[in-house]
């Protein structure tokens, strides 16, 4: 428990710096929110007036008047009660924004994290089982040349060879238009469809962990109670599986866990290209509109997501390596 209480304190004060990085960042980048709106405003034929300004200010939390430090504050206590500011491109509240588009970055990436891994961790322990194969090196080559390619290369490949030539899949949307959201075969299956390309781009990305699962295994295999298992007669499957893959499998929560963000940063790509409405078109548009409080929004999210994945990490490591335990004892 001592470990955990530590390792949640440490993740806390992570927050806390990213938090404080989240605020002055965007604050750093040229252009102003509220100039960007009262543009917007200007070209409409809007009436700007100096109570305009005053009140755009107040509403956004970006007054000219207030010391930085002040608004800090503000900002920092407004995040802990869950007040994430206002859209300055959809005028509603961020928590509203970011919640539409969060659900369907959060099916990708789930799906994809529950077919990549478990898709690569299966590859990566039978290849390692025959090594030096041909098996293997058709596999390893593959895995190592595909997930090379840029995430914005592979897109692209895949949306105009799939998509916009061929047309086996839709070009944009979450599911057709036409249908209504239930829980129904029709409406499943079509989500189901639109996500699928989109989907298999990501996979693709990810077949790189293929080669850390196998020089994990491959290290287990030359530990003494793997020879031991054999000198036993144990049979293959439970030497590969239940001695190797059960000890090698553990550095990839780690690996897991670190990848987190940058997976989130796929995504983001993934969702542009194939104009998926998750958060990564959020993201689009608030850079566009230089929408600071989405824009903090947005990395907040990240931020929450990838502490959270690395202290999961932390807690799935201690329960299942007895040495990590035994260390602390």
């Amino acid at each position: 428990m001592r470990y955990i209480l530590s390792r949640f304190g440490f993740y806390v004060l992570a927050f806390l710096a990213a938090v404080t990085i989240n605020f002055f960042l965007p604050r750093m980048m040229p252009g102003d929110p509220i100039q960007s709106f009262l543009a917007r405003l200007a070209q409409s034929g809007g009436q700007i007036t100096p109570e305009t300004i005053a009140s755009l200010e107040a509403l956004y939390g970006y007054s000219t008047s207030v010391p930085l430090f002040e608004q800090f504050l503000t900002y920092l206590q407004n995040i802990l009660i869950g007040e994430w500011g206002l859209s300055t491109r959809f005028f509603q509240p961020v928590m509203d924004v970011l919640g539409r588009g969060m659900l369907w970055t959060l099916l990708l990436v789930g799906t994809y994290l529950l077919v990549s891994y478990t898709l690569t961790t299966l590859l990566g322990i039978y290849v390692a089982w025959k090594r030096g194969t041909w098996v293997d090196s058709i596999i390893t080559v593959s895995s190592v040349v595909i997930s090379s390619i840029p995430a914005v290369v592979m897109a692209l490949l895949m949306y105009f060879l799939f998509a916009s030539d061929l047309g086996w899949f839709p070009t944009s949307y979450a599911y057709h238009p036409d249908l209504d959201p239930a829980l129904s075969f029709e409406f499943v299956g079509s989500v189901a469809y639109h996500l699928a390309l989109p989907l298999l781009s990501m996979v693709l990305l990810g077949m790189g962990n293929v080669m850390g699962m196998r020089s994990n295994m491959i290290n287990q295999l030359g530990e003494d109670f793997i020879v031991m298992g054999w000198a036993k007669g144990v049979e293959d499957k439970k030497v590969m599986f239940q001695y190797g893959a059960r000890n090698a499998v553990l550095p990839m929560i780690t690996t897991f866990a670190m990848s987190v963000g940058g997976i989130f940063a796929g995504s983001l790509i993934i969702e542009i290209i194939f104009n998926y409405p998750g958060l990564g078109q959020v993201m689009f548009q608030a850079m566009l509109a230089r929408d600071y409080p989405l824009i903090q929004g947005y990395l907040l999210i990240m931020t929450i997501m990838v502490l959270g994945a690395n202290f999961i990490a932390d807690c799935l490591l201690f329960k299942l390596d007895p040495r990590l335990s035994a260390q602390l004892d």
